[in-house]
């Protein structure tokens, strides 16, 4: 058996296994084929570690889990982008759960579909909705701060008026409310089920929805095994949204990225995740397979320093590493042109309120050697150099190139590899001294951005425990003026938001990468979404 045949069986094989059903002795080859083409076999570097939400770090992957295996109120409908590729639109809400609302001043009622189920077959009502709510804001930590970051806080803003009718009350105008609903945060989770998982000391039954999906949405987790495998099964009583074309997922973590390359260039894998920039170029090239890369809405990649620890707490120390960064090399020999610049803007004074834009250092030995000096650290220091081996296709070269870069300056940094799956735990520590990471806002928004990254609430993604002030006070301010559609002083709290960031410089922002999906010809239906994972549900298989 060569290794597409067995890649095939095998496909067929966990399928059978994960749904308890023994397999024939002997597979014929239209069954084989048959099952192949109602599912889909995708690889990438790390997978979930956390079926859950709202569990604690739940790392990027375990949103692709939540997206798929639970409902939202709401989502977000598509568009078709100028290169004729599809995205979520950010600026359309349609119906998933709820069939339709009614928004007034002060709140907004939804309606829920009289046929929704969860997974076991019970009815969703609207207590299901009210305790997920609930759940969401009191479990804390990353959760609880993307409900805060829409306005939605507290318990008491969320009613189940009957079976079928759920309402949330606003606490304050703010135009993030409606669109904060359709992000995977408030997933609706069988309360039932989860409550007589609980405990005293896990009320919210966490460590049950840690390995196991209590959802209801178009498919559920049938099989995981931590590092190596996902298999997802079809929910055929889903009635949110027009039946999915696939029947199974299969999702296998492969660290290699060659090996990647390879399983989807010969045919072996359906879709390829999380490969260098120069993979996706050549692939792209030699046209064999399909790939579609759009710029990561509302993202950066960057260079973040601990302001509250020498020897980052010191300006000047900052800037000099802004200016010891070799920017072009990175998008030369990291990127392959597969991201859009974020510096050499000519200065940090900005002129329009959007995010992401281009600061204005530039790689500058001699000036970074001068302000080495009058830091204090004309003979440079040691440090570690840290970022997510999950994602080592760019953070390692890219870190490397800025290891090399540094020791110009006086600046000896050895690399810090942290395993993907502890990565989201050891930002929350907020010990590391210098990293290297990427982050972007789920809500294509610049106050959503800098409420996330900058404010002196010290949320998860502020990952350099950066605080001041007067930053706090232009966040506040501009999202106050678009509630209430004051854009001149909008524009102004923006621009201001922005030149401090640029001037205080706790993280440097490099590029705005595009997000790259490889795929066979005969996939369709791939839709870039503001999560960055997959939507099962709408892709097909030719």
């Amino acid at each position: 058996m060569n290794r597409r045949e067995f890649l095939k069986s095998a496909t067929v094989l966990s399928s059978a296994a994960a749904t308890g059903v023994a397999a024939p002795a002997v597979w014929s080859s239209a069954s084989a084929q048959s099952a192949r083409q109602e599912t889909l076999l995708l690889v990438s570097e790390s997978g979930p570690n956390n079926l859950d939400i709202h569990g604690v770090g739940t790392n990027r992957p375990g949103y692709e889990v939540a997206w798929n295996c639970y409902d939202r109120l709401m989502s977000y409908g598509s568009k078709t982008l100028p290169d004729g590729s599809a995205s979520y639109d950010r600026d359309k809400l349609v119906p998933e759960l709820a069939e339709e609302w009614s928004l007034s001043e002060g709140s907004v009622t939804f309606k829920l579909r009289k046929d929704a189920k969860f997974h076991d077959g019970t009815a969703v009502t609207a207590q299901d909705v009210k305790w997920s709510f609930d759940r969401a804001v009191t479990v804390g930590g990353f959760p609880t701060f993307q409900m805060k970051a829409g306005s939605l806080e507290k318990p008491e803003q969320f009613v189940a008026l009957d079976d079928r009718t759920f309402r949330v009350d606003f606490i304050r105008p703010d135009r993030l409310t409606m669109p904060d609903l359709a992000v995977i945060v408030p997933s609706i989770f069988n309360s039932k089920l989860v409550k007589s998982k609980a405990t005293e000391a896990d009320p919210w039954g966490l460590e049950y929805t840690k390995q196991n999906t209590a959802g209801g949405g178009a498919y559920k987790v049938t099989k995981w095994q931590s590092g190596t495998e996902v298999v997802f099964e079809r929910n055929d009583a889903w009635t949110c949204g027009p039946m999915p074309a696939l029947k199974r997922v299969v999702w296998r973590m492969v660290p290699s990225a060659g090996n990647r390359r390879a399983l989807i260039e010969r045919g072996d894998a359906d879709i390829s995740f999380d490969l260098p920039a120069k993979d996706f170029v050549e692939l792209d090239k030699a046209g064999k397979v399909k790939v579609v890369s759009n710029p990561i809405s509302n993202g950066i990649q960057y260079i973040g320093m601990n302001v509250n620890k020498p020897p980052f707490n010191k300006l000047e120390v900052r800037q000099a590493v802004a200016y010891a960064i070799p920017y072009q090399k990175i998008m030369d020999a990291v990127m392959f042109g597969l991201g859009k610049p974020l510096f050499g803007g000519g200065s940090n004074k900005v002129s329009d309120p959007v995010w992401p834009q281009p600061h204005g250092y530039v790689s500058d030995i001699a000036k970074a050697r001068e302000l080495m000096a009058k830091a204090g650290y004309p003979d440079g220091f040691e440090t570690t150099l840290s970022f997510d081996l999950g994602s080592a296709a760019v953070n390692e070269p890219l870190c490397t190139l800025l290891q090399e870069s540094l020791a110009q300056i006086g600046i000896k940094a050895s690399l810090n590899k942290i395993p993907g799956a502890n990565w989201r735990g050891e930002l929350i520590k907020k010990e590391l001294p210098l990293i290297s990471n990427f982050f972007s806002g789920w809500l294509d928004y610049p106050e959503y951005f800098f409420f996330w990254c900058y404010h002196g609430q010290n949320a998860l993604f502020n990952t350099m425990g950066y605080k001041n002030p007067e930053m706090d006070k232009l966040i506040d301010g501009a999202r106050l003026a678009a509630a209430t559609n004051d854009w001149a002083v909008y524009k102004e709290d923006v621009n201001g938001f922005v030149d401090l960031a640029f001037t205080d410089v706790p993280r440097v922002p490099l590029y705005q990468p595009y997000l790259s999906v490889a795929m066979q010809k005969q996939i369709t239906g791939y839709q870039y979404w503001f999560h960055r994972q997959l939507d099962y549900r709408t892709l097909k298989k030719a």
